[in-house]
């Protein structure tokens, strides 16, 4: 081996480019990240030929000092921490030092700035360029703040700029970090040119409207629609954003935002805490979408763990997946048919207003005899059924309008229950929220009918839901029944396995289980939940160890009664072509209102949808 030297700065540089700037988005994550931090109100972003060519980036934020330019340009030099105490609480984006020397070292940069104190009128350039490092300083016009002009990346390095995707890919992702970045900076005004062509511009927001508004223009109105906005705060922790309802789901975690102080990032203990939130609300292989703002000390969670800072380490990782757990499980379990309902009436309802101008009672289609409770008139399709007469009389009760154009014979207490409906629907109580039922389709659907549409059950998978949900209250209103083997099963484990059962036997045993060591690297179980009885306990005992080891808790052992449970639920639950009365049907939409995440069957697949008037127009092109 040759003797040990000491890098160059050039080559130093270009090593730490190799873990800084990946590709075009790496340098704008890192050059947007200083002007948030220097305080900027607005940043405009020009991008040439998804970045290759040019990435020029201009804030209005304190800029920089003229006899700190040059020095801005080296490697470790920040004004962001100082000391170690600094580097235990650190609340910047950046703090390194290293992304304008790594950025420098592999394309042609030129740097403007002017500072907030500054005496000059204008402000001052300085340039590097990656075959040599020596900064020149000359004056130059400019407005408080910085620009910063990146030319020709990688020009210096083409086995570097040979893995560079198309302009297309690469500009997507330059535009996803505009994303993340204007997320997490509602206050922040952003602007996005690609080729001459504005692609965003998002003004500052501050009151929820406004930071709604740029929700909806970042990840699409249909999110705001299906989102619930949560703020929990416990333990010295804060959660707060929007969560999308489980029927939102995504083919691919595309519409999935989480920041820890403001710093976006990527966590394994994230992404498990809320996987198991979703856990039984989530259609198989499906995603759920979020953008969620975790707030605590800065003390408490270590952001420098990778050189991108995508990664973060907590302090207390079981307190904060049992926090993110906790509270996303029950926001969710929260949710009732009128929050998923809000978005979308209160953006249909001044359009359906609007088509209809008539009384609710018009609307509807009904109209009531106010003393003897009588329908007077109804709409064709509620008691016509085969090829009857459209040009039928009017006035006639419900019971004679149910005898002339019902092809089948209907019981007396049919009748009596759909002309309660009915009355129901006419009258000026309020309407909860799935409505009253108005006919069963097939033996399979309701049909039923809300104030501003109409709502469609499979009554099946509602069903399957709310005895899925009273099963489980009643398993945890009652303690675990556990049962001892007739004959203790024996493991090998890893030292570290045995560790943690040992450490974790008050915990085991609150579960169920009674584990015992009896080597260094071998377990004996001796008790076992009744419910888990006939599983694979060796294999569910390793995977508990396992996330408790790495998360700190374990939802498996609930998991795995929860799926039992469900399929009993199923199999309890009404099954298609069985006929409902409406009592039945509308007792079946109550308890829907009341059950926790109804919305979903067990198994993730919605148990209703719902059709604006202004959706029905659509269908049959009204108003055209």
């Amino acid at each position: 081996m040759k003797r040990i030297a000491l890098l160059s700065q050039r080559l130093a540089n270009q090593i730490a480019a190799g873990e800084v700037v990946e590709r075009p988005a790496s340098v704008v994550k890192e050059l947007l990240e200083n002007s948030l931090d220097a305080g900027a109100g607005r940043i405009d972003v020009e991008i040439e030929q998804g970045g290759s060519k040019l990435i020029r980036i201009r804030d209005d934020g304190q800029g920089i000092n003229k006899n700190d330019l040059a020095l801005a340009l080296s490697r470790h030099a920040t004004s962001k921490i100082a000391d170690l105490d600094d580097l235990e609480n650190i609340a910047s984006l950046g703090f390194r030092g290293e992304a304008l020397a790594s950025i420098s070292s592999v394309s042609r940069l030129q740097l403007i700035s002017r500072a907030m104190d500054a005496e000059d009128a204008g402000g001052w350039l300085v340039e590097a360029e990656g075959q040599s490092m020596t900064a020149s300083l000359r004056p130059a016009p400019h407005t408080q703040g910085t620009s910063v002009e990146v030319r020709d990346l990688f020009f210096n390095t083409p086995a570097r700029k040979k893995f560079l995707r198309t302009e297309n890919t690469e500009f997507a992702r330059i535009d996803e970090v505009i994303k993340r970045l204007a997320l997490s900076r509602f206050d922040v005004a952003f602007t996005l040119r690609h080729n001459q062509r504005t692609v965003h511009q998002l003004q500052a927001a501050r009151s929820i409207q406004e930071r709604q508004r740029r929700i909806g223009l970042v990840c699409g109105p249909a999110f705001l629609e299906h989102a619930v906005y949560i703020d929990i705060e416990a333990s010295g922790l804060r959660l707060w954003g929007w969560v999308c309802l489980p029927t939102f789901s995504r083919s691919q975690p595309d519409l999935q935002y989480f920041y820890v102080n403001g710093r976006v990032i990527r966590d394994k203990l994230v992404s498990h805490a809320v996987k198991q939130a979703y856990r039984d609300v989530l259609f198989g292989g499906r995603h759920p979408a979020f953008v969620l703002y975790l707030e605590l000390q800065p003390a408490l969670v270590d952001v420098n763990v990778h050189p991108t800072k995508h990664e973060v380490r907590f302090r207390d990782q079981r307190l904060v997946h049992d926090f993110l757990f906790r509270s996303l499980h029950q926001a969710l379990a929260d949710v009732r048919p009128d929050d998923h309902l809000s978005g979308h009436q209160q953006a249909g309802v001044a359009m359906a207003d609007e088509a209809t101008g008539l009384h609710q009672q018009a609307v509807l289609g009904f109209s009531v005899d106010p003393v003897t409770g009588e329908i007077l008139s109804a709409p064709e399709f509620a008691f016509a059924q085969g090829s009857a007469d459209i040009n039928r009389p009017v006035g006639s009760s419900a019971a004679a309008t149910f005898r002339q154009y019902s092809q089948a014979p209907v019981s007396p207490r049919v009748m009596a229950d759909q002309a309660a409906v009915y009355q129901q629907l006419a009258s000026d109580a309020e309407i909860p929220p799935l409505g009253f039922a108005i006919a069963q389709l097939h033996g399979i659907y309701i049909l039923a009918q809300n104030q501003h549409g109409l709502i469609i059950v499979d009554m099946h998978a509602a069903h399957e839901r709310i005895t899925y949900e009273h099963m489980k209250t009643a398993c945890d209103t009652q303690s675990v029944k556990a049962q001892p083997l007739l004959v203790p099963l024996s493991l090998a484990v890893s030292e570290a396995e045995a560790d943690c059962a040992e450490q974790q036997a008050n915990a085991l045993q609150e579960l169920g289980f009674a584990i015992e060591r009896v080597a260094a690297e071998s377990l004996v179980v001796r008790q076992v939940p009744v419910i888990l009885a006939r599983s694979n306990i060796e294999q569910l005992v390793r995977d508990v160890l396992s996330d408790v080891r790495e998360h700190g808790q374990s939802e498996r052992i609930s998991a795995y009664r929860d799926e039992l449970l469900a399929t009993m639920a199923c199999h309890g639950a009404v099954r298609a072509n069985r006929q409902l009365s409406a009592t039945e049907m509308n007792a079946l939409l109550r308890d829907m209102e009341r059950t926790e995440r109804s919305g979903q069957c067990n198994h993730g697949r919605p148990t209703w949808v719902y059709l604006s008037l202004a959706d029905l127009d659509k269908l049959f092109l009204r108003g055209r």
